[in-house]
């Protein structure tokens, strides 16, 4: 099922990038070149043969293995795809980390406590979800960044050059990216724990005098598990994105910034390239995510 879909996709996205406007040589050259130098660009890329083509010739070379060759630096696809995919995953796997800790514990609090504690938790989800990501993220740069100067408001680190500094600098933009998904797991997670706690399994356990810690941790976070895995799940394929807009905001060199410039350039193996590895990463999400459900409820596992 994966492959067929990554063909389908990449097809779709070779199209609609064909059909943009513009070409490959017009972007690389610039709108002052002329037609006469855009045209011999263009035949020296091979771009101005017909899109099925040039997208045959290009399936043909990923099923090898080869994604091509970046139409604007030079670069193989895949080494520069991977020399940018340390900076995405620190960021999206960050915010996820946040949003498990905080918004399932903050959602299992809620559920378990009840009155005040619940209706708070719902408000700060409406006002996490209702906040724009840039928006936040200005206030943020503003606070911490130039005001205080806790942290750097620009930039990436990498780990093996400073651990210390690669942690300042992905700060801000985790919690940006992940504040905002805290709250939607948190309301999910205290809904699935409210249902499971009504159910007429609970109320047997609890009226035979089962201890209520253990029916939390036994029983109520086991049913509820399975559907507030699927929901993180989809918010980690909703971070991926995400991660495009942090990038920009932070100057972060990582896989979103790559896809804005090859948009712009009209790097079409850079796009192409792009588009084959977020979706195989929402394939193998979804298939880890199935794995885990099946463990967690046996009714799934025999389906």
């Amino acid at each position: 099922m994966g492959i067929p879909l990554m063909a389908v996709i990449s097809l779709v996205v070779f199209v609609l990038s064909s059909l943009a406007g513009g070409s490959t040589g017009q972007a690389i050259l610039g709108p002052t070149a002329s037609p006469e130098s855009i045209a011999e660009l263009n035949a020296q890329l091979g771009a101005d043969r017909p899109v099925l083509v040039q997208y045959g010739d290009w399936l043909r070379n990923a099923l090898s293995g080869d994604l091509g060759t970046s139409v604007t630096t030079g670069f193989p696809v895949s080494e520069t795809i991977s020399s940018r995919l340390a900076v995405t995953l620190s960021l999206s796997v960050g915010a996820l980390l946040l949003v498990i800790v905080l918004g399932v514990a903050s959602g299992a609090v809620a559920a378990i406590r009840g009155g005040a504690t619940g209706r708070l938790a719902e408000v700060l989800a409406v006002l996490g979800r209702g906040l724009p990501s840039f928006w936040l993220a200005l206030i943020a740069v503003l606070v911490f960044g130039v005001n205080l100067a806790w942290v750097p408001v620009s930039g990436y680190v990498p780990i093996g050059e400073s651990a210390s500094g690669w942690v300042q600098s992905l700060i801000v933009p985790v919690a940006v990216l992940g504040v905002a998904e805290t709250a939607l797991v948190a309301v999910v997670t205290r809904a699935e724990m409210l249902s499971a706690m009504r159910s007429d399994y609970v109320r047997s356990l609890r009226s035979n005098g089962y201890p209520w810690k253990r029916i939390v941790f036994k029983h109520i976070a086991k049913n509820a598990a399975g559907p507030v895995l699927t929901m993180v799940s989809l918010v980690f394929v909703g971070l991926l994105g995400g991660t495009i807009l942090m990038e920009q905001i932070f100057g972060m060199p990582g896989l979103g910034t790559l896809m804005v410039s090859a948009t712009t350039k009209h790097d079409l193996p850079v796009i192409q390239g792009l588009a084959v590895f977020y979706t195989a990463m929402v394939v193998v999400v979804f298939l880890m995510t199935d794995i885990a459900t099946g463990y967690l409820n046996p009714k799934v596992r025999a389906r």
